[in-house]
């Protein structure tokens, strides 16, 4: 009998455990401290961003910070925030259709909205546009920029939205992360929506960094980075710089996103990832050192600050966000964000409402001011992998017009033609259609609008060839003599990694 009293009492104190109670009040204000956390880094990193490729920004390179600077740069520079006007599509469409709203209706609703986007999320958008729906929008064989940063930039709102939660985080995420990304591109989102959900919970942003890692499985190239600059953290806790080298050292290679290979150029999630976290580690919860730390490591230096501040604005919630860097925000909180009708005072709102409905539906309890919230224990997402088995072997500039056809030979089991369509002599639009052929046998007809909105980001691509010497031809059916189809270069793909061909003298 003792025994089962005992078994009960510890079943009792370990389900209490797993439960955590805040009050509203609290609650809005971690979450009004996410978003205007990701607001800040944003506004700081933006001057730097990838002027800094493969080097960081060392100290003497003053870093702009002033009232008034938030606001000036909403009105004066709105593409900027392309970190939480994306989310907030998202919010949207949770806001119209509720919390179970479906990947096609987030993904029509990005696919068709006025901004301007790049890599992974153009990609994306140019498969929905054209009928391939998610998650094969997002799927390596589909999407050349699959590892690519995009869907960690626009996750934070998926965390912000589930308190304690990350396991209902990475549902969220596993629905919309797979509109633009796969693999590590994925896992990025993942992993920042588990930072931000635990930081609501966690008093130690050393706790948040290493516990959201759980989410991530520990086979793939992204964990092991990340478990990386966690453990030179420990080895080097007094030199954040000491740590970057190590990075650079082993980690600074983008092997997937076409414009990234053989460059400085690094758009890669896990290391502009394991930038957050060095900013996240090193600041160690102090403000001013994590902005300084993840913008100064550099590459998408606006990004990796404005995930690192949401994070930590979470952490600490609004009210503790040191004075200094709020310089200014007050003025700019009811500027709607461009392309959105939804200001960041109205996003402190809705992302309240969201967050309870999501502690609500996940078990917990909403009493008045005090809400009881049903702790999840971090547990990792499925593994995936983008472009197994294939490594950068060429890199070739071509830098021609296709007219009306274009063939080039190479070694190898896949390609990606870089490239865009023109308007030369008119301001008219105008839609290419292309065929291409691989060794003699249609491959695809494609369109290749010259529309920004709708632009193919990269021109062509295959995976999974035989290896051998391949004839690849691109044919333009519908050639016009007021616009083009340029080609700037093709990547080649390889069975094997690439190593070095030269030998020591000695």
């Amino acid at each position: 009998m003792k025994k089962i009293i005992l078994f009960l009492c510890i079943s009792i104190n370990a389900f209490a455990q797993n439960k955590f109670t805040v009050s509203k009040t609290e609650l809005a204000n971690k979450i009004k401290g996410g978003w205007a956390g990701q607001l800040i880094g944003c506004t700081f990193g933006g001057p730097t961003e990838f002027r800094y490729k493969g080097t960081m920004i060392n100290d003497y390179q003053p870093i702009p910070w002033y009232d008034g600077y938030i606001k000036n740069t909403m009105t004066n520079i709105p593409g900027l925030y392309d970190d939480i006007y994306m989310d907030l599509t998202f919010v949207q469409v949770f806001e119209n259709e509720g919390l179970d709203a479906p990947a096609a209706s987030h993904a029509k609703a990005y696919a068709n909205a006025d901004y301007m986007l790049w890599h992974a999320n153009q990609v994306g958008r140019n498969n929905i546009l054209n009928g391939i729906m998610p998650p094969a929008s997002g799927h390596w064989l589909n999407n050349p920029q699959a590892d690519a940063i995009d869907f960690q930039i626009e996750s934070d709102f998926s965390g912000l939205m589930s308190p304690g939660m990350p396991n209902s985080s990475s549902k969220i995420c596993d629905k919309i992360g797979h509109i633009m990304n796969y693999g590590d591109g994925y896992y990025g989102g993942v992993y920042v929506s588990a930072m931000y959900s635990l930081a609501f919970v966690s008093k130690d942003i050393n706790t948040v960094v290493n516990e959201g890692l759980k989410v991530i499985p520990k086979e793939s190239n992204y964990y092991k980075c990340i478990a990386d600059v966690i453990a030179w953290h420990k080895k080097y806790p007094n030199d954040w710089k000491q740590a970057w080298f190590e990075i650079q050292k082993k980690w600074a290679d983008d092997r997937t996103c076409p414009e990234g290979i053989f460059d400085a150029f690094n758009i890669d999630a896990s290391l502009n990832s394991a930038y957050v976290v060095m900013g996240l580690l090193y600041g160690n919860g102090d403000f001013s050192k994590t902005m300084e730390v993840s913008t100064r490591c550099g590459q998408d230096s606006d990004c990796n600050p404005s995930t690192a501040g949401g994070i930590l604005g979470a952490f600490l919630g609004y009210d503790k966000i040191p004075a200094y860097w709020k310089l200014g925000l007050k003025e700019a909180e009811d500027i709607n964000f461009k392309y959105t009708t939804m200001s960041l005072n109205d996003v402190y709102k809705t992302g309240l409402k969201h967050a309870l409905q999501m502690v609500e539906k996940n078990g917990g309890n909403i009493s008045g001011e005090n809400i009881t919230i049903l702790l999840q224990n971090p547990l990792p997402v499925e593994l995936e992998e983008a472009n197994p088995g294939h490594f950068p072997k060429e890199k070739r500039a071509l830098y021609k017009i296709v007219n009306p056809d274009i063939e080039m030979e190479f070694e190898g089991i896949g390609f990606i033609i870089m490239g865009r369509a023109n308007k030369k002599n008119t301001s008219s639009e105008y839609n290419f259609k292309a065929e291409l052929y691989i060794d003699g046998k249609l491959a695809e007809t494609v369109n290749i609008p010259t529309e920004e909105k709708s632009r193919r980001f990269n021109l062509f691509w295959k995976y999974q060839l035989e290896n051998k010497k391949h004839l690849v031809k691109v044919k333009v059916l519908n050639p016009s003599g007021n616009h083009e189809v340029f080609v700037t270069d093709l990547v080649v793909l390889g069975n094997t990694p690439t190593k070095n061909n030269w030998k020591s003298e000695k």
